[in-house]
């Protein structure tokens, strides 16, 4: 994902009422942006450290800018705008960096679907052949490459879990993929102790038949782009301290 104008750098001074967060630029200038973000942003946030943000010149919008990349405590980058992530995933099958989602000649973005007035983040398919694609976010680093989903309880998540194991009962594919905005993460698993019912849930999915995925991004201020597989391990329950 080419992002132009690139992004630019200020200090990021904190995060409040969910949707906000104060960028302190060169000039000494306090800036509010937006903060494209709906979870905890655990592990996350380290006042006084460099941030990325985007502006736009819609002049429609109330905010100028929007939060895109920050440091973490542990000194790692993590990008935090969760409407990234989607338009990631779908460049990165276009141009078969994900090779297990290649082969769809029809890609459709937010297309309804379910039983539970869902709405699938991209469609793939092939003839008759569906494939429904779920993505999700990951920013949540842990010690030694440890990356946990959520970072909050989802009822939300464990929603689209459903859908997705309903889906492959009615003979479709369906596949989950965690797009990994953070340098640090080397493996991503379910974070059991902050919401154990996605974890069982992901389990049970994954037990049915829905297939897990996780690429890795690299971030730059002039582009964010899937770079790599990683693993996904459900082995055992990490403990996000």
């Amino acid at each position: 994902m080419k992002i132009s104008p690139v992004l630019e750098r200020g200090v990021f001074l904190r995060r409040y009422k969910r949707f906000l967060a104060d960028v302190e630029l060169a000039n000494g200038e306090v800036l509010t942006v937006h903060c494209a973000n709906t979870g905890s942003m655990k592990n996350c946030l380290a006042p006084g450290t460099h941030c990325w943000y985007s502006r736009s010149d819609n002049p429609k919008r109330k905010l100028p800018g929007t939060l895109e990349i920050v440091t973490t405590p542990a000194g790692a980058m993590a990008g935090v705008n969760t409407a990234r992530p989607n338009v990631l995933v779908r460049e990165g099958i276009e141009n078969g960096v994900i090779s297990e989602l290649q082969g769809y000649p029809t890609l459709r973005s937010e297309v309804r679907y379910g039983s539970e007035n869902s709405r699938i983040d991209l469609l793939l398919e092939r003839d008759t052949k569906k494939c429904f694609v779920e993505v999700k976010n990951v920013t949540l680093g842990l010690p030694l490459g440890l990356g946990l989903f959520p970072d909050a309880v989802t009822a939300r998540g464990a929603k689209h879990l459903r859908e997705l194991v309903a889906m492959v009962a009615a003979g479709h594919r369906a596949v989950l993929v965690f797009c990994v905005q953070h340098s640090g993460i080397e493996r991503v698993a379910p974070a059991d102790e902050i919401d154990p019912e996605y974890g069982r849930m992901l389990r049970t999915a994954m037990a049915n038949g829905v297939e897990v995925l996780a690429y890795k991004c690299r971030m730059a201020r002039g582009e964010i782009a899937i770079e790599q597989k990683i693993d996904v391990d459900c082995s055992d329950r990490p403990i996000a301290n």
